[in-house]
């Protein structure tokens, strides 16, 4: 594989048995790394690009929206903090969803650091903020939930959105695997 803007990604193995929050964090790191996993190697171009006509999705996209992800959900609901999102260009989509806008002129790589970063952000707010799994968090969204709720959503969100890039990864270049 070439080299891209994503270098080399190692997926670690998962914790399948044992304490709930061995297993989830396991789990959370074990699929931050396959959606990085699917874009390893590509270029800036392939990143931005929309390779399936019915979907304005891109590699690059999905990545903006996970940092999102973790930092929505980690800072904001699980930690009560305020983030620090980086300023991305955003647009309403067809479904009138906000989306991030492919016209953003932020490179990929920084949009790549961005996504670490929030990850390493999430790992450190993990640590703090799971003492308790029943505790309640409000949620516009859904109401009062759970630590556990919270945990279980992120790690749904990055497998909703592996099933989108594993479809752009094989229309971009071919490339397939779990």
């Amino acid at each position: 594989m070439s080299e891209g803007v994503v270098g080399k990604i190692v997926r670690p193995e998962r914790v399948t048995a044992g304490p709930w929050l061995e297993v989830i964090a396991s789990n959370l790191e074990y699929h931050r790394a396959a959606f990085l996993w699917k874009c390893e190697g590509l270029s800036e171009k392939q990143l931005r690009q929309q390779p399936i006509p019915s979907t304005e999705l891109t590699l690059l996209g999905l990545m903006r929206h996970l940092q999102g992800v973790e930092r929505a959900w980690f800072q904001r609901a699980l930690a009560g903090t305020a983030p620090d999102f980086f300023p991305y260009r955003t647009r309403i989509s067809r479904t009138g969803d906000t989306w991030f806008d492919e016209s953003d002129p932020t490179p990929a790589a920084e949009v790549y650091e961005d996504c670490l970063r929030a990850c390493e952000e999430s790992r450190l707010v993990f640590a703090e903020v799971t003492d308790e799994p029943a505790r309640l968090v409000p949620n516009e969204e859904y109401g009062d939930t759970d630590v556990r709720f919270v945990l279980t959503h992120v790690i749904e969100e990055y497998a909703r959105h592996l099933g989108h890039a594993d479809l752009l990864r094989e229309a971009i270049d071919g490339a397939t695997g779990e």
